[in-house]
């Protein structure tokens, strides 16, 4: 298969959905995808085995998840426009409002739809400003308890996001219990809670059995249905960017340019200055991986291999499918990754490919 592609492993992403299916079984959480993670729609069938449904960002993530992933589909955005909320309502089954003056200008056309709004409890565990939700002046959701007591007669649910990568499972704990003491008599009110994304509960050595029980206390405490928005959680580990060395050079260090690049096919390495994981990262020979675009720090990062490398050898780059394969885009008009599945029997099959139209048709 040409390089480059994206791979997932269905065996990989099933030991995920399965940590995924028992918390919902013992916890009584409901868990929705979040598409602004993960939206390569090819796997749906297969992982709405195991999820409730999904969540979506924008108007075009609604309709994906309504048209392709059974389940609940759930709409939620920053705003929405007036031409597209229409459009919203027919396909979602609950509409989130980011405001209270957003759920007012739209109470009209949303009535007797199942709506919620989000709120912002002040407290994340992001540990970037760029992804934190509780950044000073955030616009994300609304924070005030008495503003948000006001209008709860208009809502039947509560959304609240402020976990980013969290593997902790106390620090999960500290901050709904300061959600629970900030807005707990508003929450005894709803019906539907949704704790969002960001709980890394499919990770190694997590407790997942704490998190069942504090999710299904919470539910019992408050007379509500808990909702989860696994993005990362459900595909880490997932999927793999494969890759093939087109050439190499010497500057002071070994160089080796790939028929990739991670301002167009890993962009949140660049967003986020972090490397790529390479598995396994030992040896006794060091490499700089480097794109092939034209920006000058187009760096994959630096990985230790048993031998030099030379053009045509092949390698992989883990964790790309979580806000990797959602952001991929044409910068230089590099050649875009196709999408290759690894069925549960190891048989590898391409399920899309792009090229010079593609491209083109991105443009005008």
């Amino acid at each position: 298969m040409q390089t480059p592609y994206y791979l997932i492993d269905k065996s990989r992403l099933l030991e995920n959905l399965e940590k995924i299916a028992w918390l919902r079984e013992a916890s009584g959480a409901k868990s929705l995808l979040a598409l602004k993670c993960f939206a390569t729609w090819s796997t749906f069938d297969f992982m709405a085995q195991y999820m409730d449904g999904t969540t979506s960002s924008s108007l075009y993530e609604v309709r994906l998840g309504h048209e392709t992933f059974a389940g609940e589909t759930h709409a939620y955005s920053v705003a929405y426009a007036e031409h597209e909320i229409a459009e919203v309502l027919a396909c979602s089954d609950k509409i989130i409002f980011n405001s209270i003056s957003q759920l007012l200008r739209f109470g009209d056309a949303s009535k007797g739809h199942v709506r919620g709004l989000r709120v912002n409890p002040g407290v994340s565990t992001s540990e970037f400003d760029l992804a934190d939700p509780a950044r000073p002046f955030s616009r994300l959701g609304e924070h005030d308890p008495s503003e948000i007591s006001a209008i709860k007669d208009q809502v039947s649910g509560l959304m609240f996001h402020n976990n980013c990568e969290n593997d902790d499972f106390a620090r999960f704990d500290e901050m709904l219990g300061l959600i629970e003491d900030r807005f707990g008599t508003i929450i005894k009110d709803m019906e539907w809670i949704s704790l969002g994304g960001g709980i890394h509960f499919t990770g190694d050595d997590y407790p997942l059995e704490q998190l069942a029980a504090r999710l299904k206390t919470f539910a019992q405490t408050y007379g509500v249905q808990v909702y989860l928005e696994p993005g990362e959680a459900a595909i880490t580990s997932a999927a793999t960017l494969e890759v093939t060395v087109l050439d190499t050079m010497h500057n002071g260090k070994n160089l080796a340019i790939v028929d990739s690049s991670i301002e167009a096919h890993m962009l949140d390495l660049l967003i986020y200055r972090e490397p790529a994981k390479i598995s396994p990262d030992t040896g006794e020979y060091e490499w700089m991986i480097c794109g092939k675009s034209c920006l000058a720090g187009d760096i994959f990062g630096e990985f230790r291999f048993d031998a030099p490398l030379k053009a045509g050898d092949r390698l992989s780059f883990q964790d790309a499918a979580g806000y990797t394969m959602v952001k991929k885009n044409w910068f230089n008009g590099v050649k875009m990754p196709s999408i290759a599945i690894r069925e549960l029997d190891g048989t590898k099959r391409l399920v899309r490919e792009f090229g010079y139209d593609d491209f083109a048709a991105a443009l005008s």
